[in-house]
């Protein structure tokens, strides 16, 4: 507290994450995931939530990713799974709504979760194949890569399994069959890793076809890390 009374709270850039709507980011987020091809049709969802809250903004039921606006998302607490009022009408949650809560609740560092149906990714898992971690923006932002066994989509087995791969700090998941779930403490940066997650498994099955898997080495993650 200064002399004159208390401390002004600090400003915030109008571009930064902290100052702007999560539902306008999350909307950006769709439509770039779309048109690099990591989901079609109304496949896949995306929720956020500010540091510390106990609900997350998640996209509705049957959205199609490239089409989101702020009337697009449905505001669900985290600790109960229930609808938070916002005054104005809003959609039924996503199908996956329960992988959200569940992973929130098990990793209290994590704000934004991105699900996609990436498909080179689900290609090597298929085939037992893992991604490899080739270069160093793969190290540094996906870092290492957990399985989930196939769960059938929208059910609790699948949001618990894979809020325990989660529990150790993982932040990129494969969906066995289904899809990958990727976690960040910024719409960024979980945007970024799921860009990462994909194109380390186009360069891993490249690798396959040329039949040279077994030269890679995972690069190692950033000192630290």
């Amino acid at each position: 507290m200064s002399a004159t009374g208390p401390a002004s709270p600090p400003r915030l850039d109008a571009g930064s994450e902290d100052a702007r709507d999560l539902r306008d980011l999350l909307a950006e987020v769709g439509a770039e995931v779309v048109r690099a091809g990591l989901v079609v049709g109304s496949g896949g969802n995306l929720s956020a939530r500010r540091p510390g809250d106990d609900a997350c903004w998640v996209t509705g039921a049957g959205t199609w990713l490239d089409r989101l606006d702020r009337r697009s998302f449905a505001h669900v607490r985290i600790s109960d799974g229930a609808m938070v009022p916002t005054g104005s009408s809003a959609p039924a949650p996503s199908s996956e709504v329960a992988l959200h809560l569940a992973t929130y609740r098990a990793r209290p560092d994590v704000t934004a979760i991105i699900h996609l149906h990436p498909q080179m990714a689900l290609l090597l898992d298929a085939l037992g194949e893992r991604v490899r971690l080739l270069t160093t923006d793969h190290a540094f932002y996906v870092r290492r890569v957990a399985t989930v066994p196939f769960f059938p989509p929208g059910t609790s087995e699948l949001a618990e399994a894979a809020a325990l791969a989660a529990a150790d700090g993982t932040n990129c998941l494969i969906l066995s069959r289904h899809g990958c779930s990727v976690l960040a403490d910024s719409v960024e940066l979980a945007h970024k890793r799921a860009r990462n997650l994909e194109e380390a498994a186009h360069l891993t099955y490249r690798a396959l076809a040329l039949g040279r898997a077994a030269d890679l080495t995972d690069q190692p993650p950033p000192a630290g890390a």
